[in-house]
């Protein structure tokens, strides 16, 4: 029976995923990097939550956190991850092993990197099956795959083929197919689409959104293209330095971008409508072992104010699901009365 409307909204309230101070580091001779500083989100019921920044943010680090598949010398220091009502990170090995894949899944980012070039594809998708469901007739486990890609929009024959034998977006549709075989709660898809032509990026694109329909899923899409975010998502998390700097809905993210840093992001975005000069951000990033006091983005932003360079701003709700971390804004979300003339000064 289809959810009526009520029943829908309910749903989409309900919190699948919860990240509280989650800080990972990596170890170096001359200090700890500092990938990911204490980021705080949550992820809906059947949302998709895009988390967006320049490379090196911290973005991918934040997901294999989540994961639990960050590797030495990096660590998750601090952090609670709870999938269900189940706390991830204090978790045993034997235990995550199980949920990952039935409630928590990837698909990576390298899909040729990710895929045994030794195995057909069919034995990659049946041994990920077999290892959390036992053994299995061989006609089930042919039917389950098949069904697996015709829900990607791949082929039969890719079925015994191996992964040099396939394009690179169709290498792309199999790990979403390996990420989707168990009926995840979560999906985490890692800049799946970065290494794709445009028209191959639309295509998988297509095919993850029509299989998160599907599936009601929910879904955590990492990347950089804020146009392809866009067309994506409902929410969009921008991360800059290992911090989240602002969250929103992406209609309001997008009409009125509160933080310079996103600002940035968004008038970056080529139009085909109006030619308009590069938007480029001036100044340099900080040196992540030692993050300047105050606000993490000063050092490149155009409005820093004295306050900044000392008072690090919290992530707070300024409008409705709108939360942004800066000193430009009252609490009410007004812009503070001679703010950007002080920064001009």
């Amino acid at each position: 029976m289809a959810e009526t409307p009520a029943e829908q909204v309910k749903r989409r309230q309900r919190k699948v995923l919860e990240v509280r101070n989650l800080r990972v580091h990596y170890e170096t001779p001359t200090g700890d990097v500092i990938a990911v500083a204490g980021i705080d989100f949550d992820l809906y019921d059947g949302e998709t939550l895009g988390l967006v920044g320049e490379s090196g943010s911290g973005k991918s680090t934040a997901a294999y956190g989540i994961l639990k598949l960050v590797q030495p010398p990096g660590r998750i220091v601090d952090g609670d991850v709870t999938l269900d009502g189940d706390e991830l990170v204090h978790m045993s090995d034997s235990n995550f092993r199980q949920i990952r894949w039935t409630k928590l899944a990837l698909i990576p980012q390298g899909a040729m990197n990710s895929l045994n070039p030794t195995m057909r594809v069919h034995r990659q998708i049946t041994d990920a099956i077999e290892a959390h469901e036992g053994k299995q007739d061989k006609e089930t486990l042919r039917e389950r795959v098949l069904e697996l890609f015709r829900m990607v929009g791949l082929p039969q024959r890719v079925y015994n083929m191996f992964p040099h034998e396939l394009s690179g977006g169709m290498k792309q549709r199999v790990c979403i197919a390996m990420g989707i075989a168990l009926h995840p709660t979560v999906v985490i898809a890692d800049e799946s689409t970065s290494a794709l032509d445009v028209v191959v990026q639309r295509v998988v694109a297509q095919t993850m959104l029509r299989v998160k329909q599907a599936l009601g899923v929910s879904m955590i899409m990492i990347g950089h293209d804020m146009g392809l975010m866009a067309q994506m998502v409902d929410r969009i998390a921008v991360m800059y330095a290992g911090k989240l700097v602002e969250v929103a809905p992406v209609e309001t993210i997008f009409d009125e971008p509160m933080h310079p840093y996103s600002q940035v992001l968004i008038e970056s975005i080529p139009s085909l409508k109006e030619r308009k000069p590069l938007k480029i951000t001036e100044g340099i990033t900080h040196d992540p072992r030692n993050p300047p006091p105050g606000c993490i983005f000063q050092l490149r932003c155009p409005y820093v104010m004295e306050r900044c360079r000392s008072d690090a701003p919290p992530l707070r709700e300024l409008l409705a699901r709108h939360e942004v971390a800066c000193h430009l804004y009252n609490d009410d979300g007004s812009l503070i009365e001679d703010a950007t003339m002080e920064a001009a000064s």
